[in-house]
């Protein structure tokens, strides 16, 4: 008992983290079914792992081939390091074309957009996580989600994804893209 009472009162941090996370996990739950999807990467031929979750959950959601949308946001990969007079822009180099390394946010807006997509933010500075990866929390329909260095697809409470990203319902969603009605 004085171990709990020690670290509840921040006498040993790392234990406090321990019971925080077990709380964590005792009362979460993503609630999200999982479907292993890889949008049709093995298929285009490539194989082993990649950050590539943008080029993987575009194809999901659009049908397209894996490979149109890998071609499509190198170009625009290129073509926004080459054009863009932002400091991202000028810092980075070609080998940082490849979407294989991932795709700048600047570089996704835009191509969804094209494609017909709108963006909802759920995450506003200073206010905290409010949204997470989990299905009572998000939006029914087709969603690609934003969160921590990751891009997803949730398809009326199903995750499509090649594992589940969603930390046991704990990943803060930064927010996300839906199909515009008017397309």
């Amino acid at each position: 008992m004085a171990w709990i009472r020690n670290s509840v009162h921040g006498r040993d941090p790392r234990s406090q983290k321990q019971i925080l996370n077990f709380f964590k996990r005792l009362f979460s739950s993503s609630n999200l079914e999982l479907q292993i999807n890889d949008g049709g990467r093995s298929a285009a031929g490539y194989k082993g792992k990649a950050g590539d979750c943008v080029v993987r959950s575009i194809a999901i959601v659009s049908g397209f081939p894996y490979q149109n949308i890998y071609d499509d946001l190198y170009k625009a990969n290129k073509e926004f390091r080459i054009t863009s007079r932002t400091k991202l822009a000028k810092s980075l180099k070609q080998k940082n074309d490849s979407p294989r390394l991932g795709t700048h946010r600047h570089v996704v807006k835009g191509y969804l957009k094209k494609l017909g997509w709108s963006w909802t933010p759920t995450m506003f500075i200073g206010k905290g996580c409010k949204v997470h990866l989990k299905k009572n929390e998000l939006p029914s329909g087709t969603l690609i989600v934003s969160c921590s260095k990751h891009i997803t697809v949730v398809k009326n409470g199903i995750l499509h994804d090649t594992y589940d990203c969603s930390r046991n319902g704990t990943r803060c969603v930064y927010g996300y893209w839906m199909k515009d009605e008017h397309n």
